[in-house]
């Protein structure tokens, strides 16, 4: 059984985030809207309920740990469900929760592809300040679409697929992408077959992108933005989202478009504070469950 535990659903900086008063964040404080606050995205995944990968770790690794006690099975005076780390990237929100499970009793298995550990131990070394800790042993993800597995992750095996995103700010080679900057994986059960494609980040959709999210049977997706231009309509900033490496929900060939012809489950992850779908009662929120599309939440649990 693929067992699917949201601990992150937001993008980075979280919902509200801390410095933020747009119409989202400050109605989510004043209780003007209908809302749920959301930490910064990650998602753990097990076959038993007991061992898991974990896929991204945020800054707010911490809260997310602490509030959900299937992570902490407590098997012994020092336990964790931990059994891995997986990485898509190598994005500050994603990686920087690494720090805090520095006291692993063990060295801690990492699994990502060369570009990422690259970033790790140049422009932002905490694969190198981890070694001072607990340390890191290093599984190289191989970009070429073959399907792995994760020791002590029973029945589950992974299957990378390069995608069309961004290198983080501090990478070396921010302006000049290489393949491996950026992955989604599906997950499959081995038993049941049953498998998700997560990807927090889609700069946009290849045909064999395409392909892989029409064979899935669940979609854990890009959701950052609602449009291409929301963080400088929203007056937060003057990126485009897709500068940033992100795919807009709505208009022509955005996400929604792309997503309503699948027949699998839909659902969006790294759900930016500026995106109006956060307000339960927008408009944009009710355009997506016309097209049979889920808002993730923190917490949120999805078994295959």
């Amino acid at each position: 059984m693929l067992k699917i535990l949201v601990l992150g659903s937001a993008a980075g900086g979280g919902y509200p985030q801390w410095n933020c008063n747009c119409e989202t964040c400050s109605g989510a404080r004043t209780g003007k809207i209908r809302t749920t606050p959301r930490t910064q995205s990650s998602i753990a995944v097990s076959s038993d309920g007991i061992c898991w990968l974990l896929v991204n770790a945020s800054p707010d690794i911490g809260q997310q740990l602490r509030e959900q006690q299937l992570l902490q099975p407590a098997r012994s005076l020092r336990d964790t469900g931990i059994t891995a780390v997986m990485l898509m990237d190598s994005q500050i929100d994603h990686t920087t929760g690494l720090l805090s499970l520095r006291e692993h009793n063990t060295r801690l298995p990492l699994y990502c592809t060369q570009m990422v550990h690259n970033d790790l131990t140049s422009g932002f070394p905490v694969l190198t300040m981890l070694e001072h800790y607990c340390g890191v042993d290093w599984h190289e993800i191989a970009i070429d679409e073959s399907w792995f597995t994760v020791p002590g992750i029973t029945d589950l095996e992974f299957r990378p697929l390069v995608i069309d995103s961004k290198a983080p700010p501090y990478s070396p080679h921010r302006h000049d992408p290489h393949p491996g900057d950026n992955i989604a994986i599906t997950i499959r059960d081995t038993s049941s077959g049953h498998s998700v494609f997560y990807s927090p980040g889609l700069g946009g959709l290849q045909e064999r992108t395409r392909e892989v999210m029409r064979s899935v049977d669940c979609l854990l997706v890009d959701g950052t933005t609602w449009t291409n231009e929301e963080m400088q309509t929203r007056g937060v900033g003057s990126k485009l989202a897709s500068e940033m490496g992100h795919l807009q929900q709505s208009g022509s060939g955005g996400m929604i478009e792309e997503l309503q012809p699948l027949s699998c489950r839909k659902i969006l992850i790294h759900i930016n504070n500026t995106n109006p779908i956060l307000d339960e009662d927008s408009s944009q929120r009710t355009a997506l469950a016309d097209a049979g599309i889920e808002v993730a939440e923190d917490g949120m649990q999805i078994v295959l």
